[in-house]
């Protein structure tokens, strides 16, 4: 290009290229399993497990009504298949009309079977737990270890602050064996223990008490609803399976950080951040050239492409 471009008219660009490819998504649908089990063992033998890490991060949020609308989540993943090979991609929770569809599109692209196993690691919210469902009837979702021990940290914290000094020693040893219990698998006991610290906490009455209360409460009743997504951790880790959900993490961190939060500290609406999603998680990928080509066949395809992660910024 031999001339500047006003950030507008990039702006404008961007959405419709983004636009253009949100018309290319098909419908939405419930479930996307096809077939019976009977037509699934027919299939050849299926590719090792697609690992899929999904993360919520959350954006300033803009209207024209008020210019301090907080935030609003946007939900990232990277799809990993046994290969290496990985594909991001990126949402507004309650906005996109066709999330399990945009996480369908990126499986089939990986050559999803029906006899493959998908492992999905998320944070337990509801919002992820959904996304995960309708897509493969060998899918397992499992709670990511990271955000089971990092709120167990959160815990032992608040309780050094408690003014009783035996009191915040013997709540940590306590905490020691639920995070035991839970890396074994053994939710039953975790619960049991944690029931048992909860009606010891609610016996004291100063502030740093009620305050550990209600965060080991909020941690009690997020094992509860997750338990059945708790796998014997210390197995997977010994056979060298995934435990956790890092590679999403990185992933909120390179798709939104940089220019939805950190640097910017720019203010969105869901529609902009929604559209600048679908460029920027094709643009880290290395496909949005190809994309390209296929709607200009004739773009030359031979010429030296600007490095992803600069194209990206």
């Amino acid at each position: 290009m031999d001339h500047q471009l006003s950030t507008s008219t990039i702006s404008r660009h961007v959405h419709q290229v983004a636009e253009r490819l949100e018309g290319e998504l098909g419908d939405e649908q419930s479930s996307f399993i096809k077939g019976c089990p009977d037509q699934w063992y027919q299939l050849p033998e299926p590719p090792a497990p697609l690992v899929v890490s999904l993360d919520g991060g959350y954006v300033h949020a803009r209207s024209s009504e008020n210019r301090k609308d907080g935030s609003f989540e946007v939900i990232v993943g990277k799809s990993t298949t046994g290969d290496g090979a990985t594909t991001c991609f990126g949402l507004v929770s309650g906005y996109d009309t066709k999330p399990r569809r945009r996480l369908f599109q990126v499986f089939q692209a990986q050559g999803l079977q029906m006899n493959q196993a998908i492992t999905f690691l998320t944070d337990g919210g509801d919002t992820v737990r959904d996304l995960t469902e309708g897509h493969s009837p060998q899918a397992t979702h499992i709670l990511d270890w990271f955000h089971i021990t990092m709120r167990l940290t959160v815990l032992s914290q608040i309780a050094k602050g408690m003014p009783v000094e035996y009191k915040g020693k013997q709540f940590e040893e306590e905490l020691k064996r639920v995070k035991w219990f839970l890396w074994h698998s053994n939710v039953y006991k975790a619960l049991q223990v944690l029931e048992w610290l909860e009606l010891d906490i609610d016996a004291q009455v100063s502030p740093e008490a009620r305050k550990l209360a209600r965060t080991l409460h909020e941690f009690e009743q997020y094992i509860h609803t997750n338990q059945s997504s708790i796998p014997n951790y210390g197995d997977r880790y010994r056979n060298e399976e995934a435990i956790s959900s890092a590679v999403a993490e990185s992933s909120v961190n390179q798709v939104i950080s940089k220019r939805f939060v950190k640097k910017q500290q720019m203010r969105w609406t869901r529609r902009g951040a929604h559209l600048l999603l679908q460029v920027r998680t094709r643009v880290l990928d290395d496909t949005l050239t190809a994309t390209f080509q296929r709607w200009y066949p004739g773009m030359e395809a031979s010429k030296p492409q600007q490095e992803p992660a600069l194209a990206a910024s």
